[in-house]
């Protein structure tokens, strides 16, 4: 299957959906988490204490943000969080099932958000963890590292801004 040719669908993420995005989340803290050696059980609950404050913060931060679901072929697969303001674009979260990683559903999805943002005329902003894979697609896809005061330098996570082309006159 050609992903060119399979449709990428986003659709509003709603409660109903919460189970899958628990499991999206987790998904995400997989190989992190292995290392820990904890049981399952507290593995879960360390998960879902986790993923439910995360949820609340990213709400209270970002109200009015775009929450959807990445869908193939009718499936959810992943979700994308993007909070729109007047001034500048932020993409809040984009998680993708391992098995959809590196299968160029993540570049899609961000070069139609970041072209959005040109004609809107505003910067697309995200943060990522420096060893994250993902960080070398965003920087493929004309991202670049926000200047870091010295003391932000050994933080986990990198700002990074995608600017549209000036408007010529």
């Amino acid at each position: 299957m050609l992903l060119a040719t399979v449709s990428i669908d986003l659709r509003a993420a709603t409660a109903a959906d919460a189970p899958f995005l628990f499991a999206l989340y987790a998904s995400t803290r997989e190989s992190e988490l292995a290392a820990w050696g904890w049981a399952p059980a507290q593995r879960d609950a360390f998960l879902r204490m986790q993923w439910v404050a995360q949820s609340h913060d990213w709400a209270a931060r970002h109200p009015h943000a775009d929450h959807q679901l990445v869908c193939l072929q009718g499936q959810p697969v992943g979700r994308l969080l993007v909070a729109k303001d007047a001034a500048a674009w932020r993409v809040v979260d984009i998680a993708l099932l391992p098995a959809h990683q590196g299968s160029g559903v993540g570049t899609r999805l961000l070069t139609q958000v970041r072209d959005e943002a040109g004609k809107a005329g505003v910067p697309l902003r995200l943060r990522v963890l420096r060893t994250n894979p993902a960080r070398r697609l965003y920087e493929r896809l004309g991202f670049e590292v926000d200047a870091e005061p010295p003391e932000e330098a050994a933080a986990p996570y990198v700002a990074l801004t995608w600017n549209p082309a000036p408007h010529q006159d």
